[in-house]
């Protein structure tokens, strides 16, 4: 009996010694590892640590994960991307949105200058979107929904709308981009290239939907929707793009045909090589008739031809 005890305690202490130095070496093993958004030294790029947790509840590690995110990171070069003058309020989580709650001060660029602003959104989105059912967060500010430097709702946020190497957000660049609009018929597509300059931090096909919604530059070439059409979120998935637009892209345009805005932007993305196909949805349904002819409920595929069943 004495003989089996000593080689019990003989392997207890052996399981124990190599969890000790599994802690001391950083191999803990731990139910889920996320990674935790900070910034650098300078305040011009995200800087993620990796955090390891027991906790699998989703509210505890939604609470855990922004705990860790409003706390001072470990590594001296980096710091919280949230200003100190900033209150977070807490959360509610709606099916798959997140919606994060701060005092007016986040939306103070007197507290939080724009760069910063941009940044502490991406590092937002990208902690807490890992977490299983959070596809989407929503920051509001002072109980409003946060707003775009241009006055419009910021919208839902998704990880891919911010590219995964974000950096020095002051850092542009230069894109052509080949998009669509109506002819003077409203029934034809007719093509525009565009030169754009654009923050390295936007997603080209965010880019692509923000510059048809915006009409287009040149002669001989119509506005496909509405000028008051809000882009609330866009993602992509296996080469699918997801675009939820408000309730005013159901407004109509009389002299465009009801085919014409939803091809136009289809086409555009579909100029990208990470995209082949599209899914609309309005205010998060797809379950929707287009101008009470084009169901919404599909994923749309380019047509170059669109318009020529009308010559």
């Amino acid at each position: 009996m004495r003989y089996r005890l000593s080689i019990v305690a003989w392997l207890l202490l052996i399981v124990g010694l190599t969890a000790c130095r599994a802690e001391e070496n950083g191999q803990a093993e731990y139910a889920a590892t996320y990674r935790i958004y900070y910034l650098n030294s300078s305040m011009t790029a995200l800087s993620p640590q990796e955090y390891g947790t027991n906790t699998v509840t989703g509210d505890q590690v939604i609470g855990e994960l922004m705990d860790q995110f409003l706390t001072a990171p470990n590594d001296v070069e980096n710091q919280v991307a949230l200003p100190g003058a900033v209150s977070y309020q807490g959360f509610k989580q709606e099916d798959r949105v997140l919606n994060l709650y701060f005092d007016a001060a986040y939306g103070n660029p007197t507290i939080m200058d724009p760069t910063r602003e941009i940044l502490c959104r991406a590092a937002l989105t990208k902690t807490m979107t890992q977490i299983d059912g959070v596809d989407y967060i929503s920051i509001y500010t002072g109980d409003q929904p946060l707003l775009n430097w241009d006055g419009n709702p910021a919208g839902l946020l998704a990880d891919a709308d911010f590219i995964e190497s974000i950096s020095d957000v002051n850092t542009f660049e230069r894109s052509q981009l080949k998009l669509f609009f109506a002819d003077e018929t409203g029934s034809r597509l007719v093509e525009e290239d565009r030169e754009v300059v654009h923050s390295l931090n936007t997603s080209l096909e965010r880019l692509v939907v923000e510059e048809v919604l915006k009409g287009p530059q040149m002669e001989g070439r119509y506005a496909v929707v509405p000028p008051d059409v809000k882009l609330l979120n866009l993602s992509v998935n296996e080469n699918v793009c997801y675009i939820n637009f408000d309730a005013s892209f159901l407004t109509s345009l009389a002299e465009v045909k009801e085919y014409i805005p939803i091809y136009a932007i289809v086409n555009s993305l579909c100029q990208l090589p990470t995209v082949s196909r599209v899914q609309f949805t309005v205010n998060g349904s797809s379950d929707v008739m287009f101008r009470d002819a084009v169901s919404l409920n599909t994923q749309f595929e380019k047509n170059m031809e669109i318009g020529e069943e009308n010559e």
